[in-house]
């Protein structure tokens, strides 16, 4: 009966093609057994290759030894080739800042991932069965998760991670270990309510199952897998958004901040997430709590913001985008000064940027027509000469209202961090003429007593 039903799991979700080269999790526990033992009553008619993995964490002593022997003996027994690695599970989390859980399943995968390079399969078969399923949803729900993480564990992910007995109840294969006489390895840690995933299997479920509802994990379940396909859709949605509005380079992704924030909720968390797994490969330890930090950017006063994301992530917010990598951008701090004539030009190449300057008498500037392009001095007022240079740490203006430092205008006018250097400050021996073609200082202010008057303009080289 589990076998068929194992079978009909495989064929509804297509996890297993004829001639598929697999590679099990095998930590030696009843579902990992059960499962390598299924695959391998499939392996001739299916003409598959299998291969099993373990893991000893080095967390169990004497008994991970015992696990990794009861392991040999059994591949050799089932003819399948089997590899066994030994990591300091504690060690790294301790390095690393991750759980024990967390740190355990992160070596996990990563070794899976070397035995299928190194064997050339193409899937990664895990056992996770019905009742992990429901402990999963309800992880996720004390978590706080969206239609994502309520529909569970998937069957399939990246078209490599499979899942045959996630239909299975835990019981169930229990009872088929014991009618093939597997005689499974049993972790007492399993036993112990030390881990959240214990907690919930041994104290919260039980408790559920007396007081509220019999057929709890069945229920649970059921709910996910009706929320998986409302979530499917949006998923296939929000791709199409993703594309819409998205840059993608070799490490980063830069979204369209105008289109970006336009789309509905429920597409934008999605997109964000699509942006994280364009640069990461999958979006494992980013919680919600980490997207919903990303969404408070898109408000103006955040630009120039930047947050760090687990794996090393960075996601900063420019004037026209947010921007999701996961390399650090360094900001480039231009250095130039040049000296401006009285009357004529000078190129700062440094920043594509032509001045030209021309010194007129105040009747011939009132004769003239206004030109905005153009800012206008008294100059009469000017000490010493006039140079073109970048910004500086303390520079001042004064504005109508006050001195204002440059770094605080800049902030004022959303000039973007890597554009401020590019911004060409005019200066005299006494103080700040102007700030580029943005503000004029009032110091130089064209008044009554003005004969002579000087005139700036800014052109793109």
């Amino acid at each position: 009966m589990i076998f068929e039903k194992v079978l009909s799991t495989i064929n509804k979700y297509e996890l297993i093609k004829k001639g598929d080269k697999i590679v099990v999790g095998l930590s030696g526990g009843p579902d990992s057994v059960c499962l390598l033992h299924i695959l391998s009553r499939m392996k001739d008619e299916w003409d598959l290759e299998i291969y099993a993995a373990h893991l000893n964490h080095q967390i169990r002593g004497i008994e991970a030894q015992k696990d990794a022997f009861y392991i040999s003996k059994l591949c050799e027994e089932m003819g399948i080739t089997f590899f066994i690695k030994s990591i300091n599970v504690p060690e790294y989390c301790e390095k690393n800042g991750v759980s024990i859980e967390e740190g355990a399943r992160q070596l996990r995968y990563e070794m899976f991932s070397e035995i299928k390079d190194k064997t050339k399969a193409n899937k990664i078969a895990i056992g996770h069965n019905l009742n992990d399923q429901a402990e999963t949803i309800l992880m996720r729900i004390m978590r706080g998760t969206g239609l994502q993480g309520l529909k569970g564990i998937d069957y399939i992910r990246d078209g490599v991670i499979i899942r045959p007995i996630l239909d299975i109840e835990r019981k169930d294969i229990e009872e088929y270990c014991k009618h093939y006489k597997l005689n499974p390895r049993i972790d007492q840690s399993n036993l112990e309510s030390i881990y959240t995933r214990n907690k919930i299997r041994l104290d919260l479920i039980p408790y559920m199952k007396d007081n509220f509802n019999s057929n709890v994990i069945e229920s649970i379940v059921r709910m996910g897998n009706s929320l998986r396909s409302d979530n499917d859709y949006l998923e296939n949605e929000a791709l199409i958004k993703f594309k819409d509005i998205s840059k993608i380079n070799s490490d980063s992704v830069e979204l369209k901040i105008n289109s970006y924030t336009n789309l509905h909720s429920a597409i934008k968390v999605r997109v964000l997430r699509n942006a994280i797994k364009q640069i990461l490969g999958d979006t494992n330890f980013i919680d919600q709590r980490h997207i919903d930090d990303i969404i408070e950017l898109e408000d103006e006063s955040k630009i120039d913001k930047v947050i760090n994301l687990p794996r090393g992530i960075f996601v900063y917010r420019k004037k026209d985008s947010i921007i999701i990598t996961n390399k650090e951008i360094v900001i480039e701090e231009l250095e130039f000064c040049y000296n401006i004539p009285s009357n004529g030009f000078i190129k700062i190449r440094e920043i594509g940027v032509v001045i030209e300057t021309q010194v007129m008498s105040i009747d011939k500037y009132k004769r003239s027509k206004s030109d905005k392009s153009c800012k206008w001095f008294d100059f009469n007022k000017i000490e010493g000469g006039i140079v073109a240079r970048n910004r500086r740490t303390g520079d001042k203006i004064k504005l109508s209202g006050g001195s204002k430092k440059i770094k605080d205008l800049f902030i004022d006018i959303k000039i973007p961090k890597e554009d401020r250097s590019k911004v060409p400050i005019i200066a005299d021996s006494q103080g700040i003429l102007s700030v580029g073609n943005i503000r004029n200082s009032e110091n130089y202010k064209i008044d009554s007593q003005t004969k002579e008057v000087l005139k700036v303009s800014f052109k793109k080289i």
